[in-house]
């Protein structure tokens, strides 16, 4: 028989052994209650159209000068005075392996480029041939309806994704939250990239087209404007036009949103958009406490 010492060692033992377990299940479940809903977990990038009068390798120094990680490419940039200043596109595979060397020397993750395709299936296969060169995890595009079976087999076949991307109205189909989730409709890789800045010109509120679209925006181009219901206005820098942001960062926190926020400037300011980018950082970091 334990002696009663011993026996009062081993109940002291279960004790402390029973109390590590509750704390470290209420530690994990304090870290999940906590990652839910986290902005840390979003991906803020720059979408490199913000420099599109500049070659690919500018567009990078000017990300890396604003302290930004992730990009997305465009298909029709120029790549720079030692690829001759070729689109993207056009490049060989060996071109693509300069660029990625780029991308690397810098620590760039590009996980999404947009893309053009076009009116054919060899068109959009061109692209994403091109796409897949590079990586990505998901294009960025805005195919016409009667591809939209053809782009999403594509997409099957690649392992990416289609963000459906939107301009305004009479410019783009996919200009109403509601057009985006009929082409989701059907098409398991479709998803939406919601452009917060083009919402306003047809006179729709971003955080009305977030909510609609929960579920299935797969990244966001950050971007605001001065004014509702004018689709010639330019955009101005984050923060300081018309949408509510707060309002935006707190639904996508309900969300529970884990992808890619791009920075995007249509303006072209001069000497350039590097400032705006930077303020555009800065709001971001302070309005959500990064």
């Amino acid at each position: 028989m334990k002696s009663s010492g011993q026996s009062r060692v081993l109940q002291i033992v279960f004790v402390i052994g029973l109390s590590l377990c509750f704390t470290i299940q209420g530690l994990a479940q304090s870290k999940t209650k906590k990652s839910k809903g986290d902005p840390s977990n979003w991906k803020l990038g720059l979408a490199l159209y913000t420099f599109s009068n500049m070659s690919f390798p500018q567009q990078l120094d000017y990300a890396d000068s604003a302290g930004i990680k992730y990009v997305e490419g465009f298909t029709f940039a120029k790549a720079g005075i030692e690829l001759k200043d070729s689109l993207l596109m056009n490049l060989s595979p060996s071109g693509v392996q300069q660029l990625k060397a780029k991308l690397n020397q810098k620590g760039f993750k590009m996980e999404s480029i947009y893309i053009t395709g076009g009116k054919t299936v060899d068109n959009w296969k061109r692209d994403f041939e091109f796409a897949n060169r590079f990586g990505v995890k998901y294009v960025t595009a805005e195919p016409p309806k009667n591809m939209w079976n053809s782009v999403d087999s594509l997409a099957k076949a690649y392992g990416v994704k289609v963000a459906l991307h939107n301009h305004w109205n009479g410019n783009s189909i996919y200009w109403h939250p509601d057009s985006v989730l009929a082409a989701i409709a059907g098409h398991s890789s479709f998803g939406a990239c919601p452009d917060l800045g083009h919402y306003p010109k047809s006179g729709l509120n971003p955080l009305d087209a977030i909510k609609k679209l929960e579920g299935k925006i797969i990244g966001i181009h950050l971007k605001d404007i001065a004014e509702y219901n004018n689709t010639k206005i330019q955009d101005v820098p984050v923060g300081t036009g018309v949408i509510d942001f707060p309002a935006i960062f707190d639904e996508l926190k309900r969300q529970d949103f884990r992808g890619n926020i791009n920075i995007e400037r249509d303006t072209k300011e001069k000497p350039n958009n590097l400032s705006s980018v930077k303020q555009t950082v800065n709001y971001y970091r302070e309005i959500l406490k990064l």
